[in-house]
C-alpha cells in the first residue's frame, strides 16, 4: 500500500489497518483496542435490566409498590436514609401534590411534609376547602432524603420515577400540583425557571398539571405567598371545571 494511500485512510478515520502476519507494513493493533466491540453486550444487558424494573414496577399494586421503595437500593440514596417515605394520603383523591424529596423530618417518621414546611402545606390546603388524607394524596420526586436536604440528582429522580408513575397510575388523579421547581422540571422534563412555568395549564401523561412553590420556599420568602394563592386559586378553578365535564 501506497504512503499516500495510508494517509488518506487515515485522515479518514478508516485505520487502523490490518494486514497478514508477516507483512512488513503495519501490524495488528494492540489487543486493548478489542475491548471496544465488548462493551456492546454490557451495555445492552443494562438496559434490558432497567426495562425489566421498569415493567415489573407498572404491574405491581398498592402492597408490592410500597414494599418495592422500602427495600430499595436502585441509587446511592439507600445508604443515608433512615427509612423511605412512600406517600401519604387517599389513594383514590382527586388532587395529587408533588414535592421534591423528603427533609430530616421526614426521614424521621417516614411521612412526607411534616415538619414546618408542611404545617404550611396544610394551611395552603385548607385555604382552599382541603385537608391532607381528603380526596388528597401527597408525595415526593424521591422517596429518600437527599444529605444535606440538598436537591435530588437527575440519575437519583430518574431511578425512583418508576414508582411515582406508577403511584399516579394507582391513584388515577384528575389534578397533579408541583411543587417547587425540581418537581416542576422532573415531571414536565424541562429546564424552564419556575417563574415560566407558573399560571399555566400543563400536562403530565393527559393529567392536568399546576405549578406553584414548594412550602420549605414559602417560608423563606414570604413575599411570595402571594403568588402561591394566586396559584392555588388557579389550581381550584381547575378543579371546579374538571369535575362539572
Amino acid at each position: 500500500m501506497s504512503q499516500r494511500r495510508k494517509e488518506i485512510l487515515r485522515e479518514l478515520g478508516l485505520t487502523p489497518i490490518w494486514r497478514r502476519r508477516g507483512d512488513n507494513a503495519l501490524s495488528e493493533p494492540a489487543p486493548s483496542t478489542l475491548t471496544i466491540d465488548q462493551s456492546v453486550p454490557v451495555v445492552n444487558a443494562t438496559i434490558t435490566a432497567t426495562n425489566d424494573r421498569e415493567a415489573q414496577i407498572s404491574r405491581m399494586d398498592w402492597a408490592q409498590l410500597k414494599a418495592a421503595v422500602a427495600g430499595c437500593t436502585a441509587c446511592p440514596l439507600c445508604q443515608s436514609r433512615t427509612q423511605t417515605v412512600f406517600g401519604v394520603g387517599d389513594e383514590q383523591a382527586d388532587w395529587l401534590f408533588i414535592g421534591e424529596g423528603p427533609g430530616a423530618k421526614e426521614d424521621e417518621i417516614g411521612e412526607p411534609f411534616v415538619g414546618q414546611a408542611g404545617k404550611l402545606l396544610d394551611n395552603m390546603l385548607r385555604a382552599i376547602q382541603l385537608q391532607r388524607g381528603d380526596r388528597v394524596y401527597i408525595t415526593n420526586i424521591v422517596k429518600c432524603r437527599p444529605p444535606n436536604n440538598r436537591n435530588p440528582e437527575p440519575s437519583e429522580a430518574e431511578q425512583c420515577h418508576p414508582y411515582l408513575a406508577r403511584q399516579i397510575v394507582l391513584i388515577k388523579p384528575k389534578l397533579i400540583v408541583a411543587l417547587g421547581k425540581i418537581a416542576a422540571q422532573n415531571l414536565l422534563h424541562t429546564n424552564e425557571s419556575i417563574a415560566n412555568l407558573r399560571g399555566k395549564l400543563h400536562y403530565y401523561s393527559d393529567i392536568p398539571l399546576i405549578v406553584t412553590y414548594h412550602p420549605a420556599y414559602l417560608l423563606r420568602s414570604l413575599a411570595e405567598k402571594a403568588k402561591a394563592w394566586e396559584d392555588l386559586c388557579f389550581a381550584k378553578a381547575t378543579m371546579q371545571s374538571l369535575l362539572t365535564q
